[in-house]
């Protein structure tokens, strides 16, 4: 059997140790990239590299250190989970690069860092999108912005890197990566009646790297909440 390569951001906790453990349990070679690497448990075909998505160096290293000749799948998932920043007119820029940098700019480097490996195997670029792309809560500016920007990057590099590679994003809504206990109303908000784990994600990420015409597309996992009118 060919042995398949990916590397996954933000891989050492949530939703990026879930798409990493499921390429693992599939038989993929996996360089897991993060800030924190020290959750990730050792394993065969995985290989743990820390990584500032902020910081077009340690990108260009990380890649390197991967040293992946051939490239079946990037997931460009790391960067800031908690999209709250507070007041617009207290937002720093400081405070706004801290969600744009690895969310939106750490995308566009991953992706170039590792464009000649993704051309000679199988090429497909899965970004994490997010349903705060398309609605808002309030206070979350810098986290909606740089998720907009994957939105449009996604397809824009679909169409400029076609047909040697595909690229496509996931739109997570509501995931419970802690695992912690929710309310019958929280579930209730979700027409398929749960909230989502970070295993939906995974198995979407799985479809992906394998869905050889589908490319551009922003695939939005959310059990159908950002459908579902809610009145207060």
């Amino acid at each position: 059997m060919v042995t398949r390569n990916a590397i996954v951001t933000g891989a050492a906790r949530g939703i990026g140790r879930a798409i990493t453990e499921a390429l693992l349990d599939r038989g993929w070679q996996v360089a897991a990239l993060d800030l924190d690497i020290d959750p990730l448990e050792a394993r065969e075909g995985l290989e743990a590299i820390r990584c500032d998505l902020g910081s077009e160096d340690d990108i260009r290293a990380a890649v390197a250190e991967a040293g992946f000749e051939t490239l079946d799948l990037l997931v460009n998932n790391g960067g800031p989970a908690n999209p709250e920043c507070g007041p617009l007119e207290e937002l720093t820029l400081e405070a706004w690069h801290r969600w744009i940098d690895p969310h939106l700019t750490g995308t566009f480097l991953m992706t170039r860092e590792a464009l000649p490996a993704l051309r000679k195997g199988q090429g497909a670029v899965v970004n994490m999108a997010s349903t705060r792309a398309l609605q808002s809560e309030p206070d979350t500016f810098a986290y909606a912005a740089a998720k907009g920007g994957v939105t449009s990057l996604t397809h824009a590099m679909a169409v400029s890197l076609g047909p040697e590679v595909r690229v496509n994003a996931i739109a997570p809504g509501w995931i419970n990566s802690s695992g912690e206990a929710l309310s019958e109303e929280d579930h209730a908000q979700h027409p398929v009646g749960r909230v989502g784990t970070p295993k939906d994600i995974a198995e979407a990420v799985l479809y992906l790297a394998d869905a050889g015409f589908v490319t551009g597309q922003v695939m939005v996992v959310d059990g159908g909440m950002t459908r579902k009118m809610i009145y207060d």
